[in-house]
């Protein structure tokens, strides 16, 4: 796998200027993760910070409620609502490795766009682009056919959105051939393996805690697309988004220190979609 510059709308961190430099960046979390009475993300609080939320339609996380709330508060406040579709696993939060026939998996990706969009719709927004969850992420890195059945899923949703993923992943590849747009993106609080892909989080030390690093990370991936594999070797990353997890210990305030640096930094910060 290689990673690197997606094509499409806002594939490539590098708005203006040269040296590698990004002038513009997205920067996107995961919300709306809670069910009936339990709630994980601190949504009204990220939401203040940035500027794509990627809303759980229901699967592995949401409700209708949640959903609507979610919509209503990213309106109010400019943030742009992705839908983040998933396997159809409640209980396992969506990180479970699942074997779901292409057709079917496509019906689902497009039942949960249909699901936000009415909330969305209902708040004065539209989905504004396509993002898969957790294990489904991760198998669209390298299987073709999940990918193709994620990318059929959204082209059933009536709209060409835009879809978010890692540079250079099978599903990227999919939704370009589609004619979809595409945006790159890149982890601030995630390990990644030499290859450029993310490390599997049972692997110790798959996830950043150390709140400095993270925000030393998300400049340097900002300002020169690199980042340094857990393995000790550099890697190439451009992405037009830096995602945020919403779902660990502080995630809030870390978001905020992020985003403070990187404005310090130079860094514009605009929703891609």
């Amino acid at each position: 796998m290689t990673t690197g510059t997606g094509s499409g709308n806002g594939g490539s961190s590098t708005d203006a200027g040269s040296g590698g430099t990004a002038a513009v960046l997205d920067l996107n979390a995961d919300l709306g993760e809670g069910f009936g009475h339990w709630r994980l993300t601190d949504d009204d609080a990220l939401l203040s910070i940035v500027t794509s939320a990627n809303v759980a339609c229901g699967f592995h996380a949401g409700d209708p409620s949640t959903m609507r709330r979610v919509c209503e508060r990213a309106v109010e406040r400019g943030v742009r609502i992705g839908a983040q579709v998933s396997y159809r696993d409640l209980a396992g939060f969506g990180r479970r490795a699942m074997d779901v026939p292409p057709g079917e998996l496509a019906d689902e990706i497009t039942y949960q766009i249909g699901a936000l969009r009415v909330f969305a719709q209902a708040a004065g927004a539209d989905v504004a682009y396509v993002k898969p969850h957790g294990a489904l992420y991760n198998r669209t890195v390298a299987d073709a056919g999940q990918a193709a059945a994620v990318v059929a899923g959204v082209l059933g949703a009536g709209r060409a959105l835009p879809v978010l993923g890692l540079p250079g992943s099978r599903l990227l590849d999919a939704a370009g051939e589609a004619g979809l747009p595409v945006v790159a993106e890149a982890f601030a609080d995630r390990a990644y393996t030499a290859a450029g892909t993310l490390v599997p989080r049972r692997t110790p030390g798959a996830v950043v805690h150390d709140p400095d690093a993270v925000v030393t990370r998300s400049i340097r991936m900002a300002r020169t697309a690199a980042v340094t594999a857990l393995t000790g070797e550099e890697v190439t990353v451009r992405a037009r988004s830096l995602c945020l997890h919403g779902d660990t210990p502080g995630a809030a305030e870390l978001a905020r220190r992020v985003r403070t640096a990187l404005e310090a930094a130079g860094v514009r910060l605009k929703a891609f979609a």
